[in-house]
C-alpha cells in the first residue's frame, strides 16, 4: 500500500449486504478470533464458523460480509 491508498478502504465496497461480484446476498458477521493462513472465527449471531480473511483486513471486532466462506468487505460504522 502506497500513501496515495492509505484513505481507501481495503477490499471491494458491498453496499446493502449485497455481494459486488455476483449480486447474491452476502451474510454480516462479526469477527471473534484471527486464525493462522488468513482464517477467522466469527459470530453469525446463532453459531460460529470459520471463514477465509485472505482479501480483506479484519480484526477481532469488525464486521465483514462473508459470501460462500470468504469475506468480501469489512463494514465500517458498526
Amino acid at each position: 500500500m502506497n500513501a496515495r491508498d492509505a484513505d481507501r478502504p481495503a477490499g471491494p465496497v458491498c453496499h446493502d449486504g449485497v455481494c459486488v461480484t455476483c449480486s447474491d446476498t452476502a451474510v454480516e458477521v462479526t469477527v471473534v478470533e484471527l486464525l493462522e493462513h488468513e482464517l477467522a472465527v466469527v459470530d453469525t449471531g446463532s453459531t460460529r464458523e470459520e471463514v477465509s480473511v485472505a482479501l480483506v483486513e479484519a480484526g477481532v471486532g469488525d464486521h465483514i460480509l462473508v459470501h460462500a466462506g470468504e469475506a468480501i468487505a469489512r463494514l465500517e460504522n458498526r
